[in-house]
């Protein structure tokens, strides 16, 4: 399946149970659609697996399991100052904003949610938003690292 038009990642306020998220609460008024506002490659979550040395006097082998987790983001998305009204993201996103973001994959863009839907839940505390240089060419962008505050919870199902 093609990535294009085909992910959708929203700001959501608030969960009441963020393994079950509602459709209600992710098509709210206070829910903003990210999607079009991140750049193509300004929506990077990552995990990192951490090793624990499982060695033993017995054996000549060094063995691992698995340690700790730890997921992070960047986003970078579009800043358009001069229209407040297309610049909603940037304006919802201040330091220290706390909520989640919900992202949605093999499902096209437009399509609404809806209970079934699998979900990826980032509970998160947004970082100093930077600024970056203008190019030619191109369109202002930002930068920001929201800081994960909670467990993620991948393959969430949306439920009524």
């Amino acid at each position: 399946m093609p990535a294009d038009g085909h992910q959708a990642v929203l700001w959501v306020p608030a969960l009441a149970d963020p393994e079950h998220p509602t459709v209600g609460e992710l098509t709210s008024g206070s829910v903003v659609d990210a999607s079009c506002y991140l750049t193509a490659e300004g929506w990077t979550p990552e995990t990192d697996e951490q090793t624990v040395a499982d060695d033993r006097l017995c054996s000549v082998a060094s063995y691992e399991q698995p340690g700790r987790i730890q997921h992070s983001l960047m986003i970078s998305y579009v800043h358009n100052p001069d229209s407040p009204a297309d610049n909603e993201l940037y304006l919802t996103l201040t330091r220290l904003t706390t909520g989640y973001f919900v992202s949605r994959v093999g499902v096209p863009y437009d399509q609404a949610f809806a209970v079934g839907d699998i979900v990826d839940v980032y509970p998160a505390k947004m970082g100093y938003r930077r600024k970056q240089p203008g190019s030619a060419n191109s369109v202002l962008t930002v930068q920001q690292k929201p800081f994960i505050i909670g467990p993620v919870v991948q393959d969430a199902v949306v439920v009524a």
